[in-house]
């Protein structure tokens, strides 16, 4: 009986450490467009304490359902914080969210739901950290949450890309150095206490974490790993236009109107690994709503049928290929999996994407969602253009919270050997 009993709670331990740690949840059909909104523009949820922004959503019904929201703060590793929900928030969360708008002119019906913080509720985040927003429907179950992130400006981050120094990989991969440096703190045993978060074009699953720093100047951290700081290089990320939704724009071959709303058929993507790298603009995964015809982007834009093909002869892994982008949060989930159609060769996959510019990508994932990045249909190159985020999360011995007290940016345009 005491065997039994010490192995339950082992279990029940194991088990509530997994609950704990929280895990994006993607959103159901009906739910599109989520993005968080910064003066007008989608960005990458990193924000400086203080700063004002916002999470948009649209619901596809458009019966101006009732959704709530919930903010929890979270350590360097995604677990919810051990301090009072009074100590990170100023105001109040599990509100409704009450700024919401219909759609107006569209063939398809949605309604536009708008988070603002600060917001009417004086729900204002009082410390830097991890957070995650969940939305809630009325039965306070929850339909979707999101991560971001706020920091503040106590130290300067210096970074540079450079090419990998392992031989095998010098055409393929990009390397960071980094330098660390205080502005105002005096930094208590930082190989402890201080931990980065390197991410490459605002996606969360190829995020490097863990990498202690190398050796200490003072009070300067320095990072020159020849590995351990490394990402595939990718390629430049794809793109489609349809601003204009009854006309063929730029990598979109037709419109049919036929259906109840407006479907744009793309020009078959080939695979790109085997070619040479060629430069082209991209907005590194990010997407534009817009529609030429509207005043109000956020409910005159209309949505589309995008129907994506990709001849990619070579691909003969047990894998699984996702249409992904900030679109979709970089979302493997089922409604972005392309199927092969035997007849033409070709894998196939329509989305219902809202209209405007919208960069995306074709990501290699087995049955469990781990993406193979050395096996990309579109090949690795040293030479693609990639924004790098790297945050600094810091801790002393008397805290009871990790804050992000710095953030740096590098792109590969400056690439070096």
């Amino acid at each position: 009986m005491l065997k039994f009993s010490y192995t339950s709670f082992i279990f029940l331990f194991i088990f509530s450490l997994a609950k704990a740690q929280e895990k994006e949840i993607n959103p159901p059909y009906n739910i599109k467009t989520v993005s968080f909104v910064q003066n007008g523009s989608n960005v990458v949820p990193i924000f400086e304490l203080g700063s004002t922004f916002e999470l948009q959503f649209d619901d596809l019904y458009g019966n101006e359902a009732n959704y709530y929201f919930e903010i929890v703060h979270c350590d360097y590793n995604w677990k919810p914080s051990e301090i009072p929900k009074t100590d990170y928030i100023r105001g109040f969360d599990n509100q409704r969210i009450m700024d919401y708008s219909n759609s107006f002119n569209t063939l398809q019906n949605y309604s536009h739901y708008k988070l603002p913080f600060p917001n009417q509720f004086a729900t204002q985040l009082r410390i830097s950290g991890n957070y995650m927003v969940k939305i809630l429907n009325e039965d306070r179950e929850i339909i979707f949450s999101r991560k971001f992130i706020l920091y503040e400006n106590h130290s300067t981050v210096a970074a540079q890309v450079k090419r990998t120094r392992n031989l095998n990989n010098i055409e393929y991969k990009q390397n960071l150095d980094i330098a660390i440096t205080s502005n105002d703190i005096a930094f208590q045993t930082p190989l402890q206490n201080i931990k980065i978060l390197l991410m490459q074009n605002g996606d969360f699953n190829t995020s490097i974490k863990n990498i202690p720093p190398q050796y200490t100047l003072g009070n300067q951290l320095i990072y020159k790993y020849d590995s351990e700081t490394q990402f595939w290089g990718g390629n430049e990320f794809l793109y489609f236009e349809n601003k204009d939704i009854r006309a063929a724009n730029n990598n979109v071959a037709k419109v049919n109107s036929s259906s109840d709303i407006y479907s744009s058929f793309l020009y078959t993507s080939p695979a790109r690994g085997n070619q040479i790298y060629t430069v082209y603009q991209d907005v590194n995964g990010n997407f534009v709503v817009k529609n030429i015809n509207g005043s109000n982007q956020e409910i005159e834009a209309d949505y589309a049928w995008v129907y994506f093909s990709l001849s990619a002869p070579a691909f003969r892994l047990n894998k699984d290929i996702y249409i992904t982008g900030m679109f979709n949060n970089y979302s493997l989930s089922p409604e972005y999996k392309m199927d092969y159609n035997a007849d033409k060769g070709i894998y196939e996959k329509a989305v219902m994407i809202k209209q405007g510019f919208t960069n995306f990508q074709y990501t290699v994932a087995d049955k469990n969602g781990v993406i193979d990045y050395e096996n990309a249909i579109d090949g690795n190159f040293y030479q693609t253009e990639n924004e790098y985020t790297i945050l600094v999360y810091y801790r002393e011995n008397t805290d009871r919270y990790e804050r992000v007290i710095g953030k740096g940016n590098a792109n590969s345009l400056n690439i070096i050997n």
